[in-house]
């Protein structure tokens, strides 16, 4: 695998709809496909470059109006799958950095931003679980990674002001640490 492809559908039938299109079309690997909040649908696939963006052009015109984002990430970094599934082996942080954004496909585009322009782990990429339709990113470094990272993500191709905030916490409190991604 050396693409990942997603679209986030604004209602959970034609989502549906979209995901048995986008395995339709071409060899793709079903990564996820699930509802998230606000009703909501997600499908994230992966595959060559080709297959995986006529996967996710077929999935787009199957949403039709109610497709709210997509994307195509020719060349994915591999902890962003791990990420996704929230099962990134992290050590003990020395900074946190978040991002939170509102949209899901932008959350994927700036962890996949983040983790190519600095030594940082992904530790989660949330998708919309019990978020009121927003996305965040959880990841680890040092303190200049994780501003490096989040300064990557904030000026990533396509992100146009979908990023409602971002924060890099020094030291963090391995209690919280433990509570929140733990």
């Amino acid at each position: 695998m050396n693409a990942l492809g997603m679209i986030e559908c604004q209602n959970i039938p034609k989502g549906i709809e979209a995901a048995d299109s986008m395995l339709k079309t071409a060899d793709v690997s079903l990564l996820t496909a699930q509802a998230v909040c606000a009703g909501k649908y997600i499908v994230l696939i992966s595959g060559d470059v080709a297959a995986v963006s006529a996967s996710v052009d077929a999935g787009k015109a199957m949403c039709g109006a109610s497709l709210i984002d997509s994307l195509v990430i020719p060349s994915i970094h591999p902890q962003v799958l791990s990420a996704v599934a929230a099962c990134s082996d992290v050590p003990k942080p020395s900074a946190l950095g978040i991002l939170e954004s509102f949209s899901l496909c932008v959350s994927v585009k700036i962890a996949d931003a983040a983790v190519k322009a600095a030594d940082i782990s992904l530790i989660e990429i949330r998708l919309g679980r019990g978020l009121g339709g927003k996305a965040f990113v959880i990841f680890t470094g040092d303190v200049s990674a994780c501003e490096a990272a989040v300064r990557a993500a904030e000026n990533a191709e396509g992100v146009g002001g979908m990023i409602s905030q971002s924060v890099v916490i020094p030291s963090p409190n391995m209690d919280l640490v433990r509570q929140s991604i733990y």
